[in-house]
């Protein structure tokens, strides 16, 4: 291995979770390498240029650099490190079940040139028996040790926040779950040179079962709270101003708003197969399974709250001009991954409306295979619209004087002026 690519950690999966792990370990001072077998990613990743979905920014990514952390995308040099994490996506497949061949790629890779003694930790979102079950298969028979006796393996969920303006991950409990004590501490060990906190899970299965547990704990949270706005609408009540109060209420109760549909890469699993496909729990967790029902349907909703409130005015859907502000599934973010908005389109343009869109992050755009035209002038494009729907309320955007330059606007967000807008 050459000297430059010797490392204490490999990151395997330069993506929206292996990044922030990896600049976060570089700067505690641990020598770092990102393994990624897409060579294109390797090569942006080594220039220093950012990824598209906004999960670091060009400025923490040379600093990165310039502190020694190393990308590349030949797999020899993983035989050298002490703690490997794998961090490779694993997006929801045709069935809607969790792919995990990306995860079982990464383990065929590192398995040929494991090393004893090495801690293994997998971030990944999987099924509650995953690490025990099929990444502990694929890395045996790989490498011919034994996972507990020749090397370490645990579970750690993510639990970044993109974007988000809460904790960093120094200050984010992390949770860790090993399939041994002595796994479950020499991932401690590790975790707890980047987290003030290690929280330590009875095992692998607890740990994965406890980032599915907040994982639906939000979805079914959101559920209520979508199903809530379309009541609300229906009745004539105010739902945000309902929401103002009710969280004033210092115990209790949790404030979530709704929105047109539920995104990002933390993708809820379908609750028929919780656990590892091989062997199907046989029923379902119904109260998740309808919350997934709900909040599949608001896209839907938006499409016809769109289309009554140019019926109001005197306006046909058909024909119609509508402008979507944010396209993004998160706001300051470009990445698109389960954003509601290409359903929206979609649905809009097969009511025969002209759907254009803008958004600061996102310079094409196709929804359903169909490219949407971006608009260059965002007051301008706003002046013109019959109606202009925001989805994604991005920094940038002054909603006071959009509200004035729009015909219409319907706000899927809540956050325009009370009385600016028509709020879902």
């Amino acid at each position: 291995m050459p000297a430059l690519m010797r490392a204490d950690l490999a990151v395997l999966g330069l993506g929206h979770s292996g990044l922030p792990l990896a600049r976060a370990a570089t700067a505690a001072g641990i020598t770092t390498i990102g393994y990624d077998p897409d060579s294109r990613t390797v090569e942006d990743r080594a220039a220093g240029r950012a990824p598209a979905d906004g999960s670091l920014t060009a400025s923490a990514l040379r600093r990165m650099l310039s502190q020694g952390f190393r990308a590349t995308d030949d797999p020899t040099v993983l035989g050298g490190v002490r703690t490997v994490v794998i961090c490779v996506d694993t997006p929801l497949g045709a069935d809607r079940t969790l792919d995990l061949r990306p995860v079982r790629d990464a383990a065929r890779t590192l398995s040929s040139v494991l090393r004893p003694r090495t801690t293994v930790v997998l971030e990944s979102t999987v099924y509650p028996g995953s690490t025990e079950e099929f990444l502990r298969t694929v890395l045996e028979d790989g490498s011919g040790l034994g996972a507990g006796r020749d090397f370490h393996l645990a579970y750690a969920p993510n639990r970044l926040d993109p974007g988000g303006s809460g904790p960093d991950l120094a200050r984010i409990p992390k949770v860790i779950g090993g399939l041994t004590p002595a796994c479950t501490e020499a991932a401690a060990a590790f975790y707890s040179r980047l987290t003030e906190k290690v929280v330590r899970a009875r095992g692998p299965r607890e740990a994965e079962t406890a980032a599915l547990l907040e994982t639906n704990y939000r979805q079914i949270n959101i559920a209520l709270i979508n199903e809530m706005a379309v009541f609300c609408h229906n009745i004539g009540v105010d739902l945000w101003d309902v929401i103002r109060c009710a969280e004033t209420k210092p115990f209790g109760f949790q404030a979530f708003r709704p929105g047109p549909g539920v995104g990002g890469h933390s993708v809820p699993i379908d609750p028929n197969h919780l656990s590892y496909p091989s062997r199907s729990l046989g029923y379902p967790l119904r109260m998740v399974e309808l919350a997934q029902e709900t909040n599949a349907r608001m896209p839907r909703y938006v499409t016809q709250r769109a289309a009554a409130l140019l019926n109001e005015h005197g306006k046909s859907a058909r024909g119609a001009r509508v402008l979507l502000l944010g396209v993004t599934y998160k706001a300051d973010l470009a990445d698109r991954a389960g954003s509601p908005a290409g359903e929206i389109a979609g649905r809009l343009r097969d009511l025969g409306a002209e759907v254009t869109y803008h958004d600061p992050y996102v310079q094409r755009w196709d929804a359903g295979g169909v490219p949407v035209p971006r608009a260059e002038s965002l007051y301008g494009a706003a002046g013109a619209a019959d109606l202009t729907v925001l989805l994604q309320n991005h920094r940038c955007y002054d909603l006071q004087g959009l509200a004035a330059k729009c015909q219409l606007l319907l706000d899927t967000r809540g956050v325009s002026p009370a009385g600016a807008a028509h709020r879902l």
